[in-house]
């Protein structure tokens, strides 16, 4: 498997382009601002056709540059229903006040194909299986993507400045892009609308802690991470523990 990423704009979003291999079809997660030129790059140096942006969640510095990207290469964008609305009115997931000083005049729609999220659905996309789990608390759309097979950690920090990639694939644990749910040594923020505190907790302790700790963290913003480092050192962490029964319907 390929995974090229870089920090997008000046948010510094981490967009991550993900393949079977070199060559091949791949899927783009989250393109955030002005993100097409190294989106552009990634795909000329590793003969990419993409053929899918996939949305960990509808905030501007993820979704920025869905839409021109999407337009340039007529793909469909995925995300989940709750978050659909940021698309196009970006401003729901912020303060009034930070919306008002961010957009100005800038005007956003949604792409011309946009295709919703579920809970536990598969995506079978450029010969990869991707597992989404809703992931709530940080927004109320939030997912993270999974990719379960025997995924290598990667040869360098997928987000470090420029490009990286994954390869010789034999890491039990997979790979999780986490979105804004899990940072190395942090957690995404509650404070905005649609976001909650208990919530993200209980997403935390369902959706990463019942991984094992092999798996590859790839987050929405900063370093990569694992799992098992997480759950020994991230302080919001500790004292959660996974649940026993079903995990959906968070």
């Amino acid at each position: 498997m390929l995974v090229a990423g870089f920090p997008a704009g000046s948010f510094a979003a981490n967009c991550y382009v993900v393949a079977a291999a070199p060559g091949e079809q791949c899927v783009i997660i989250d393109p955030g601002q002005d993100a097409q030129p190294g989106i552009e790059e990634i795909l000329a140096e590793h003969r990419l056709q993409p053929a899918a942006v996939l949305l960990t969640h509808g905030h501007l510095d993820h979704v920025w540059s869905v839409g021109p990207v999407c337009g340039a290469a007529g793909i469909p964008a995925y995300i989940h229903p709750s978050d659909r609305a940021m698309l196009s009115n970006p401003g729901q997931g912020l303060s009034l006040g930070m919306g008002q000083e961010l957009f100005g005049g800038l005007e956003f729609t949604e792409p011309d194909d946009v295709k919703e999220l579920s809970d536990g659905m598969t995506l079978s996309l450029v010969g990869l299986e991707i597992v989404v789990s809703l992931a709530r608390g940080h927004t109320r759309g939030s997912v993270t993507f999974r990719l379960p097979l025997d995924y290598a950690e990667p040869e360098a920090p997928i987000t470090s400045q420029g490009q990286s990639t994954a390869g010789g694939l034999s890491d039990p644990g997979g790979v999780l892009f986490s979105g804004d749910l899990l940072f190395a040594g942090s957690i995404g923020r509650s404070d905005l609308p649609g976001g909650d505190y208990p919530t993200i907790l209980r997403s935390l302790a369902s959706v990463c802690l019942t991984l094992p700790d092999e798996t590859i963290v790839l987050s929405g913003h900063g370093p990569q991470t694992t799992i098992g480092d997480e759950r020994r050192s991230n302080p919001f962490l500790a004292g959660l523990t996974p649940p026993s029964g079903p995990t959906r319907g968070l």
